[in-house]
C-alpha cells in the first residue's frame, strides 16, 4: 500500500491543522481508502426517528450518496472515540447523547473501518458543522434502502439492520463469580460485589462469544447479589428490567435465594424481548436458567477472562 495526502486545495475541514491521519491509503490494486490509521463512523439509532445519515457533498469520496457521519482516525485513537469525535465535527452530536451498543469492523489488512452502533440516550437535532455534508437526516429504518447509499455502508447495512433489534443482557451470578477467585472476598462480601459491579460497567464482549454478528458488544448487565453482598454500595442503577441503559449495570438484590432470583430475572428479561446470557459456573443453576429462556450460559472464568482482556475480540 501507499499513503498519499489529499489533493492540494481539496475543500475538507477549513479550520485547524490537518491531522496526520487525514490521508489516503492506496491499495496495490489502486483502490483508495480515507484514513492513514483507519476510519470509523457512527450509526446513531433513535428509537422513534430511525438512524442518522449524512448526504455527502459532491466533491467527497462517493459524493452524492448517503452514509454515516465519520472519518479518519487520529493516531492512537480508539474507534469509538474517533467515531463520536467525527460525528460531533460533522453532525453536531452533543456530548453524552449516544451510548455504544456494538461495533462492526471491516478489516482489509492495509486499512480498517469500524462502524459504531450506538443508541441515542439524549435526543438531539443534527447540525451541519463542516463542508462535507449536503444534508443530515433521521431516516426510518425501513426507508434507508430507498436512498442512494455509500457503497461501503450499502454492503454492511443488511447485516447491521438485522442486529438493530438485538438487545443483549448478561445476568451475572455475583456470588459465583466473586467466589471463584480466592482473594479474601469472604472478609467483605459487599465490597467484593461492589468491585465486580465497577469492573462490569461498559464491559466489551467479543461478538463471537455471544454467537452474534458484529465484532464487540457492550451488553446491559443485571448483577444479582444475595446475603451479605446485598449491602453492596455502587453507583449502578436499580429497578425493573427495561430500566437499564445499554452498557450499564443494574443491581438486583435477592430477598431470599440468589439462585431463584437469577432464574426469575432471566425469565423477566426474556419476556421483555431481551437476549440473555447467564453467567454462572453452578451446574444446577445453569440448567434452570436455560429452562427459563437464557440463550447461552457462560462460566465465571469466561467472564473474568473478558474483564481481564484475555477474551479475543474478532
Amino acid at each position: 500500500m501507499t499513503v498519499v495526502p489529499p489533493a492540494a486545495g481539496e475543500p475538507r475541514r477549513p479550520t485547524g491543522p490537518r491531522n496526520p491521519g487525514d490521508a489516503w491509503v492506496v491499495a496495490p490494486s489502486g483502490e483508495k481508502y480515507w484514513g492513514r490509521f483507519g476510519a470509523a463512523g457512527l450509526l446513531a439509532v433513535d428509537p422513534t426517528r430511525g438512524i442518522l445519515l449524512q448526504h455527502r457533498v459532491s466533491w467527497s469520496h462517493f459524493g452524492g450518496t448517503w452514509g454515516l457521519p465519520g472519518g479518519a482516525l487520529h493516531e492512537g485513537e480508539t474507534a469509538i472515540v474517533g467515531a463520536v469525535r467525527e460525528a460531533q465535527e460533522e453532525a453536531g452530536v452533543p456530548d453524552g447523547a449516544v451510548r455504544p451498543r456494538f461495533t462492526s469492523v471491516l478489516d482489509l489488512d492495509i486499512w480498517s473501518y469500524t462502524t459504531v452502533i450506538a443508541d441515542v440516550v439524549q435526543p438531539f437535532e443534527p447540525v451541519i458543522s463542516d463542508p462535507e455534508s449536503v444534508a443530515l437526516a433521521w431516516v426510518a429504518v425501513d426507508e434507508v434502502d430507498s436512498l442512494p447509499l455509500h457503497p461501503g455502508f450499502g454492503r454492511s447495512w443488511p447485516v447491521l439492520r438485522d442486529l438493530l433489534d438485538v438487545r443483549q443482557t448478561l445476568v451475572v451470578d455475583a456470588a459465583n463469580v466473586v467466589g471463584s477467585v480466592p482473594d479474601g472476598w469472604w472478609k467483605d462480601r459487599a465490597g467484593a460485589a461492589s468491585r465486580l459491579a465497577a469492573r462490569l460497567e461498559g464491559v466489551a464482549v467479543p461478538a463471537a462469544d455471544l454467537e452474534l454478528g458484529g465484532t464487540a458488544w457492550f451488553p446491559e448487565v443485571a448483577l444479582v447479589v444475595e446475603g451479605q453482598a446485598r449491602d453492596v454500595a455502587v453507583s449502578a442503577a436499580e429497578g425493573d428490567a427495561g430500566a437499564l441503559p445499554a452498557g450499564g449495570v443494574r443491581v438486583v438484590r435477592a430477598d431470599a435465594s440468589g439462585d431463584d432470583e437469577i432464574v426469575a430475572e432471566v425469565a423477566r428479561l426474556v419476556s421483555a424481548g431481551q437476549r440473555v446470557v447467564a453467567v454462572t459456573s453452578d451446574w444446577g443453576l445453569q440448567a434452570r436458567v436455560v429452562s427459563a429462556g437464557a440463550t447461552q450460559v457462560r462460566s465465571a472464568g469466561w467472564l473474568l477472562d473478558v474483564l481481564d482482556g484475555h477474551a479475543r475480540v474478532r
